[in-house]
């Protein structure tokens, strides 16, 4: 471990992502880029190393990595990544996703690209707008898609000021019984996601429980110790915990299920196939 070099920078650092060589380039890594989070104020900075184990004019090896520039990042550094050689991708706690361009002959990075509500609970413009954190990109130019706590999947252009398209619409917990969530999206399903204890045992991993029902396990036994009751069946990281079981609430497909709502046994969703839809037995 004698060539690990390490730099305090003051900074608690969130994410770091070499930049990619050029294709058919047989040269090494040299630049990285890094974000941090939870700081007064967060930064992307853009890093340089030389040849390990030289020494430069000041003493120093010339593989300590020396940083190129910095700019400020409003919110934490959730995500990074490398859209080409100049530029990069920060997603943000905010909600935000920003493109920074990279100008070698200054040294300076700059933004190029922002979708400032990118991830939202709700409309923006509402009264109840807040923003949801970005918590993942990944890049395939000229495409960049993004994932959120929102629910949403974003697809983006860099030359677009809007989404191209957004999926994984609404995303609900039943709200006295957090074992059934329930989702809807742009493919137009609407889904009961059931992981309360009482589902029945199914010998494989995947089967198939009716005809709209799915049975994903997660089990071999239901809990031996009353306390592990009391512990959200979303939340246990027990393999050998409990299931769940998925069932599709549509009759038929349909097109996209934009919205859904649900309260005791009743659940309620609007489509763009310009129907309602309403079931007030939800759990029969």
């Amino acid at each position: 471990m004698e060539d690990i070099y390490a730099k305090f920078v003051s900074q608690k650092i969130s994410k770091t992502r070499w930049r990619p060589v050029p294709a058919g380039s047989l040269q090494t890594a040299d630049t990285f880029a890094a974000g941090s989070w939870d700081n007064e104020e967060n930064y992307v900075s853009l890093w340089s190393i030389g040849d390990f184990g030289n020494l430069d004019s000041d003493g120093g090896f010339e593989g300590d990595h020396q940083l190129l520039c910095d700019i400020r990042h409003h919110g934490d550094v959730m995500d990074l990544q490398f859209f080409d050689q100049e530029r990069i991708v920060a997603a943000s706690s905010t909600g935000c996703v920003t493109v920074f361009l990279h100008h070698p002959n200054n040294q300076t990075l700059s933004v190029s690209q922002q979708w400032t509500a990118a991830h939202y609970h709700t409309g923006p413009g509402s009264p109840s707008y807040s923003s949801a954190p970005c918590t993942g990109v990944v890049c395939n130019s000229p495409e960049i898609v993004t994932v959120g706590e929102d629910g949403r999947i974003n697809l983006f252009r860099a030359d677009h000021k809007e989404a191209v398209r957004t999926i994984v619409w609404e995303v609900h917990f039943h709200p006295s019984n957090p074992d059934h969530l329930f989702t809807c999206s742009e493919d137009g399903s609407l889904w009961h996601w059931d992981a309360s204890t009482d589902v029945p045992e199914k010998s494989s991993l995947f089967n198939q429980g009716g005809r709209n029902s799915t049975f994903l396990s997660h089990s071999i036994s239901n809990q031996a110790n009353v306390h592990q009751s009391l512990i959200s069946s979303w939340l246990s990281t027990d393999p050998a915990k409990d299931r769940i079981e998925i069932t599709s609430l549509l009759p038929s497909r349909t097109l996209s299920v934009n919205s859904l709502d649900v309260l005791g046994s009743c659940l309620v969703c609007g489509t763009d196939s310009e129907a309602i839809y309403v079931t007030r037995q939800l759990f029969s």
